[in-house]
């Protein structure tokens, strides 16, 4: 990917994919790393921190044996989630049209 990925955009991604469904860390690696340049080690921090800010809950369950831990957005993420929508909107609009060569919206 030509654009690197911040950190409000990555933490956008992630609480996107959890506000479809609950997930497990590899799982949800394997679908940001079908959209994005994005390695396992990267993704774990970003979801211990999403933890600690209240955005994301866990809780294990038992899969062959182990336990898997799951990973859910909180009312709080899905606030930030909008937030983050409505950012993404406004962002895309005025950058959108500028690069792609278009008047820029106002």
């Amino acid at each position: 990917m030509l654009f690197q990925v911040n950190t409000q955009m990555l933490d956008a991604c992630v609480l996107s994919v959890l506000k479809a469904h609950d997930t497990y860390g590899y799982e949800l690696t394997q679908t940001l790393k079908d959209n994005l340049e994005l390695s396992e080690s990267t993704l774990y921090p970003v979801l211990r921190r999403l933890t600690k800010d209240s955005y994301l809950t866990t809780y294990d369950k038992p899969v062959s044996g182990r336990n898997r831990r799951y990973y859910a957005i909180t009312e709080k993420g899905t606030l930030q989630l909008s937030y983050y929508r409505a950012g993404w909107t406004e962002f895309e609009n005025k950058l959108g049209s500028l690069i792609m060569g278009g008047e820029q919206n106002e």
